[in-house]
């Protein structure tokens, strides 16, 4: 489960881990974007986001990988709290390469994602999949569950109370990130 300003969103599995975050494009942030990096941020993914000289495209990337973090430690069923994001990080790797953060926009169906696990080096983390889904051009929805687990089918609905009920997208609108 995840709300943010306008939109609330509900992971449902047979069963299985799930976790689901939503975030708006434009969310306003009280700090400097490096500086929230900085303090929840692994190394390597503040690194990843200082070499962005755009301030609006490094909005939009630490806005995709806190939402991706987030939906991560909902499947885990720790949350923020029980697995602080400082904690793991997030690499995006080509099949050429063998492990570096790549910016999100770029071919999203080249990228792998692993996760390294700062506080348990023992716990191979890349047995997750994510999808990364942009909702009406407004906000980010991530999506993080066991590999071959769960239906890639993923259905995008707009609800207004006891009004009505449309679906807005489907499984097309999903671009897997691994």
């Amino acid at each position: 489960m995840s709300h943010t300003n306008s939109l609330v969103a509900c992971g449902v599995t047979g069963g299985s881990p799930i976790g689901i975050d939503v975030e708006e494009k434009q969310r306003a942030v009280k700090n400097n974007i490096l500086s929230l990096a900085r303090r929840y941020f692994s190394g390597p993914e503040f690194e990843f986001l200082s070499s962005i000289n755009d301030s609006e495209a490094q909005h939009q990337e630490f806005i995709k990988l806190w939402t991706m973090k987030e939906a991560y430690v909902k499947a885990l069923g720790v949350g923020f709290s029980g697995s602080p994001f400082k904690t793991f990080t997030l690499r995006f790797t080509r099949s050429s390469e063998r492990s570096s953060l790549v910016n999100l926009n770029s071919d999203y169906k080249a990228l792998e994602i692993a996760v390294d696990q700062q506080d348990h080096p023992k716990k191979i983390m890349s047995y997750w999949q994510f999808a990364l889904i942009e909702l009406d051009g407004s906000h980010y929805a991530a999506i993080c569950t066991k590999k071959g687990e769960v239906s890639k089918s993923i259905k995008v609905w707009k609800t207004v109370p006891f009004q009505e009920d449309v679906c807005v997208s489907g499984t097309d609108a999903v671009v897997e990130v691994n």
